[in-house]
């Protein structure tokens, strides 16, 4: 029997919707993370070329991809426990859009062409990224589950992400700027654990195991004092990077931005997804672009080169 043209029509929209799921399944929305590799060349922006941006371009693109990799394998470490969860249910190996073995080879396939790639662009910047893809790995199947290190694992995959943004454009990176980095992903991975946690005690996401060894009471206090370090670090490294006193003015956005998160934590009960907040949260998103533009006309102005 020839197919109608109302089956044809079926066929193609199911054709169309696989690419999607493997799109959905490598979450482009955390690629947000991977800005952080922008940041050496906008410290740098007086002493940046077009060719600087192109480097900084490919190694944003090759840590989104490699990125994904992890994404996937966590999926499918996860996919049982992520069906008990409100929004991951709807991720594509939790709800079965997806067949497991496949999403796994899928990925085997990304990784190792980014991997040779990342080699052949610079040796350096690619055994950084292996390194961030093997820690990674560790996360999914056994760090994770180790109280305070998970934190600490998901702090220094972004301290990776800024040492690589300065080997793509051949500038180095200050300590104080790794230790920022350091602090700063700090306050957003313990705003994710307190909303995953405020989430297992109203019983509408009992699936990670590491929870059981965290309260709310700890993480605030651990948040409190990772806050007051991260602001305290960033106005040092305004006066001490080398770079204009100027960048004082800055700390004001850093301020505003972290209390705002702060907020969005304890009142509004977010805080779950960071890269979701800074897409759907005017006020971060402003506050993020008035940063931007803010440090690199202070630089091009009045600042030195470097990070």
């Amino acid at each position: 029997m020839a197919p109608t043209k109302a089956h044809a029509k079926l066929e193609g929209l199911e054709g169309r919707a696989m690419p999607i799921r493997y799109l959905a399944l490598m979450r482009p929305r955390q690629w947000t993370k991977n800005l952080l590799l922008f940041a050496a060349l906008i410290f740098s922006v007086k002493q940046a070329e077009p060719v600087m941006l192109l480097q900084a371009a490919t190694g944003f693109v090759l840590f989104c991809l490699v990125s994904s990799c992890v994404y996937i394998l966590n999926d499918y470490v996860d996919r049982e426990r992520d069906r008990m969860h409100p929004e991951k249910k709807n991720r594509p190996l939790a709800s079965g859009a997806i067949h497991p073995q496949t999403a796994l080879l899928f990925g085997f396939v990304l990784l190792a062409g980014c991997l040779v790639a990342a080699f052949r662009f610079n040796a350096v910047f690619g055994l950084v990224l292996t390194a961030y893809f093997c820690m990674n790995v560790l996360y999914s199947f056994r760090l994770k589950h180790v109280v305070i290190l998970d934190l600490l694992i998901i702090a220094a995959g972004f301290v990776l992400r800024a040492v690589a943004g300065g080997l793509v454009i051949g500038m180095p990176v200050t300590p104080w700027f790794l230790l920022c980095t350091l602090l700063l992903a700090l306050f957003l991975a313990i705003g994710k654990r307190r909303h995953e946690l405020y989430l297992l005690q109203n019983g509408k996401g009992a699936h990670r195991k590491v929870l059981d060894s965290y309260s709310i009471e700890m993480l605030n206090q651990m948040s409190g004092i990772v806050t007051t370090a991260t602001i305290m670090s960033y106005a040092l490294f305004t006066f001490t990077s080398g770079h204009t006193v100027h960048l004082m003015w800055t700390l004001i956005f850093v301020l505003y931005g972290m209390f705002r998160y702060l907020y969005l934590i304890h009142i509004e009960g977010k805080g779950g997804r960071p890269e979701k907040l800074l897409l759907e949260d005017k006020h971060i998103l402003l506050t993020v672009v008035l940063y931007g533009f803010s440090v690199v006309c202070i630089l091009l102005f009045t600042g030195n080169g470097g990070v």
